[in-house]
């Protein structure tokens, strides 16, 4: 399945998974996290360390999320994308978006053989800003 331009994928998105999304605020996580907030993307943060974040509710894995996900945008070490694809792929998700300077040929294959979209390597926010 070839994959649509990461623009329309940003431009077609309502609800974003943040895998990683930390309350800390000097973290890139947070950071893009409240930026799409800002925009008018529903944010769901996925992170077994925290409560809440941003004021929403937050989930220990992607497969714990009870809605529809559009994007699962990942900020963790390329070594954790596969176990994150293959949530991404059993929650129904339309995309694997992995940011800037992660990459996974596995995480690749799982979520690709799975039907999703696959983008890594580009961070959300620069691309939903380029569209501005």
């Amino acid at each position: 399945m070839a994959n649509p331009d990461p623009k329309t994928i940003v431009k077609e998105a309502g609800t974003v998974a943040v895998v990683g999304l930390s309350n800390d605020p000097e973290k890139a996580s947070n950071e893009v996290g409240a930026y799409l907030m800002e925009q008018g993307y529903r944010i769901i943060p996925v992170n077994p360390k925290e409560d809440e974040v941003l004021g929403e509710r937050a989930y220990d894995t992607v497969a714990d999320i009870p809605e529809q996900v559009d994007v699962v945008d990942v900020f963790l070490p390329s070594e954790k994308t596969p176990e994150i694809a293959e949530d991404a792929v059993r929650a129904g998700a339309k995309t694997l978006w992995l940011q800037e300077s992660i990459e996974s040929s596995e995480a690749r294959r799982i979520a690709e053989e799975g039907g999703l979209n696959y983008v890594e390597n580009r961070c959300m926010r620069k691309t939903h800003e380029g569209m501005q």
